[in-house]
């Protein structure tokens, strides 16, 4: 009896090195690994006056040279005879000039446009190049009177807005940014408080490139030459029948900018680097 107890101390001892007697020693854990964080909102300026949509221009003009090129592609839901006259985007041709050029741009896409090209629409939300920005559902006016595009009745502008973001989401556009360009340019104090619920800022421009329906593409790159300064936003076009220069005149601005020491960069990152008062 004695040595049996002896050898079971024995034995005990020594499996003490691996596991306490009678009991079992659970396997080494992994630490826990940290939750993926989200990733950060994109930036958008606090609400103007009254609570009204804050409306963004430019960029700061210190601290260094840079410029957004903003595209609009666009198409208002009931203008047949664009389409049937030959209105088509100009991708890959503008698009492929872009992405050979290096150079970061924000597009505003209309709804009605995604869903008439939704291959393009996905190609362009996901190139990380690229930024897309809603310009409304329907390319409706949201004020009377603005370069005879048919208007939006004001309980019907929120609703427009995010129509056009659904209609990014049911196509493939990742991460449609909370940024809004009015149709034509034109809004009123009637527009800007009808969004504020939508939580957008509204990005206008400084720099008109001029290439709507224009047919001289170094007189385009010469203008938006000629208006850009630090923090510019300049807005050109993406329809190659309403805006049959716009590349071309691209590939002469873009090398002069940067030989002016230019760099390009999105709307949302003029966005973060503002003051807040646009």
């Amino acid at each position: 009896m004695i040595t049996l107890v002896h050898r079971s101390a024995a034995v005990c001892l020594l499996a003490t090195a691996l596991a306490a007697c009678g009991t079992t020693r659970p396997a080494p854990q992994a630490p826990p690994r940290p939750a993926p964080s989200a990733p950060p909102a994109p930036p958008t300026l606090a609400p103007g006056p009254s609570g009204l949509t804050p409306v963004f221009r430019h960029g700061p003009r210190t601290g260094g040279r840079t410029v957004a090129l903003t595209f609009d592609a666009d198409m208002t839901a009931d203008q047949g005879p664009r389409a049937a006259a030959g209105e088509r985007f100009d991708h890959p041709r503008l698009i492929t000039t872009l992405r050979a050029l290096k150079v970061p741009a924000t597009v505003f896409m209309t709804g009605r446009w995604a869903e008439e090209y939704p291959d393009q629409a996905r190609s362009i939300g996901r190139d990380p190049l690229f930024e897309v920005a809603n310009h409304s559902y329907s390319h409706y006016a949201f004020t009377e009177d603005c370069y005879g595009l048919p208007a939006v009745p004001a309980d019907r502008m929120r609703a427009d807005v995010e129509r056009a973001y659904d209609v990014f989401r049911k196509v493939g556009v990742p991460d449609a940014k909370p940024y809004f360009r009015f149709p034509g340019g034109c809004y009123d104090r009637t527009a800007l408080k009808a969004l504020a619920p939508a939580g957008v800022t509204a990005v206008q421009w400084d720099v008109v490139g001029g290439d709507a329906f224009a047919t001289d593409a170094e007189a385009v790159a010469a203008q938006v030459l000629e208006g850009v300064r630090p923090g510019s936003v300049v807005v050109l076009h993406c329809t190659r029948s309403a805006a049959p220069t716009t590349e071309r005149a691209v590939r002469e601005a873009v090398p002069e900018l940067r030989r002016r020491g230019y760099r390009f960069v999105k709307v949302s990152d003029l966005i973060a680097a503002a003051d807040g008062r646009g």
